[in-house]
């Protein structure tokens, strides 16, 4: 997906550039680049524009269909090339400090001092929407994806119960091959298998030996025995998913999930969404574990909303937008939709469910016990270049074009060596 720009992409620019040129002096307008598409990240969006709506600004969305944001990247690229800024675009990490770097963004670091973020935001996110001490993105949420989604009627009917180590998930899902019922759902994109192999590696390593590997970089790690176990472990759970799931985007993969089709996937956090969206209930109709041997640590990404450097009469809309998106109030609805959890530390649960609840909690205990890791598959265990060799390398693999573990790891790590 990232090597080209989708016909999707390329009528999203169109429409733009025409937008942009068009409403160039409309100070009362935020256009927004996003890749939230699927239905639960619709609804979780429409909280934002009804808060702008509020306060009299037009939003002029600019949807650009992907999971994984890499079409959406490629849209913001020739955006900002041509010179058409939006007010904010929808960004991960490592994608903000480079724009960051080539001196695009805007600097909203009075409002910011205004209203607190710094003594709000975990240090961890302000890594990402701080540069060279200015505001310059909003942390919209925090996303973790060591999770487990499970259809609970399906669950019920196995006599299945909590996996608790990796040997349980596989023999939970021998249980519903043996029920008939998919055992695992996924969406054969790179960004997804690397998502379920970001958990996969710290179920199978621990939590230090994802820091060194993913975060650090570490040689060692990487060429580890552990990583090759790891390796072995994901060609385990790759024997449970459908021969169908090429392709498929993760959102689709979740639906086979809240249906019954399949019992369960491996997914960041904003697969509640989804089931929020079609009136599914934690506990009652799915359940929600983290990624056997992983509880006590939380791998994570954040949306962010880059602000670009946009013209002083454009600027209103922008700071109206950064306001409302760190709001406690927005915080708290947008996250209840969305399935992620707040990007600031004092939001009440209260709102939340059972799923959300946890994810407060253990995001609380990850960021003071030390073991809140960046993903590096969702861009913020290390840079984009990295992480798409990482993507590709895991893809690969799943996919059968490297054969091994052995090949896996040598092809990793050269990977990895030559994006440095």
């Amino acid at each position: 997906m990232r090597k080209f720009m989708t016909t999707t992409a390329m009528a999203a620019l169109m429409a733009a550039g025409f937008g942009f040129a068009a409403h160039a002096e409309d100070v009362k307008e935020v256009q927004m680049l996003h890749w939230w598409t699927s239905g639960g990240e619709a609804a979780a969006l429409n909280v934002l524009k009804g808060d702008l709506s509020k306060e009299g600004f037009a939003w002029k969305d600019v949807p650009v269909a992907g999971g994984g944001g890499d079409a959406a990247m490629t849209a913001l690229k020739a955006m900002v090339a041509a010179g058409t800024y939006p007010t904010a675009s929808q960004m991960l990490g490592y994608s903000v400090l480079d724009y960051a770097a080539a001196g695009v963004m805007g600097d909203l670091t009075e409002t910011a001092t205004k209203e607190g973020w710094d003594k709000a935001v975990p240090a961890a996110l302000q890594k990402f929407s701080v540069y060279d001490g200015k505001w310059v993105a909003v942390p919209v949420n925090v996303h973790s994806v060591n999770w487990l989604w499970i259809n609970k009627a399906v669950m019920d009917k196995i006599g299945g119960t909590e996996p608790k180590t990796f040997e349980d998930l596989v023999a939970l899902l021998d249980k519903a091959k043996a029920a008939g019922v998919i055992p695992l759902a996924l969406g054969g994109q790179n960004w997804q298998e690397a998502t379920m192999f970001d958990s996969v590696v710290l179920s199978t390593g621990g939590a230090e030996f994802y820091k060194k590997a993913f975060n650090d970089l570490d040689d060692a790690s990487l060429k580890s025995d552990t990583m090759k176990k790891s390796f072995d472990n994901l060609a385990t759970l790759i024997k449970y998913v459908d021969p169908n799931f090429s392709g498929r985007d993760w959102n689709l993969a979740t639906a086979m999930v809240i249906k019954g089709d399949a019992l369960v996937q491996v997914m960041g956090d904003w697969a509640k969404g989804e089931f929020v969206a079609a009136k599914k209930t934690p506990d009652t109709d799915f359940l929600c574990y983290r990624f056997p041997g992983t509880d006590g640590s939380v791998i994570y990404n954040s949306d962010m909303f880059g602000m670009f450097n946009v013209p002083d009469d454009q600027k209103a809309a922008q700071v109206a937008l950064a306001t409302a998106t760190l709001s406690k109030s927005f915080q708290s609805a947008f996250n209840v939709v969305k399935g992620s959890v707040p990007a600031r530390t004092d939001v009440p649960d209260t709102d939340f469910d059972a799923c959300g609840k946890k994810g407060i909690a253990d995001l609380k205990a990850a960021n003071e016990g030390g073991t809140l890791f960046g993903s590096l598959a969702q861009g913020y265990g290390a840079p984009p270049a990295i992480a798409n060799a990482y993507k590709d390398v895991v893809s690969k693999f799943v996919h059968g074009q490297i054969k091994t573990s052995d090949e896996a790891v040598a092809e990793l790590v050269k990977a990895i060596d030559d994006a440095r």
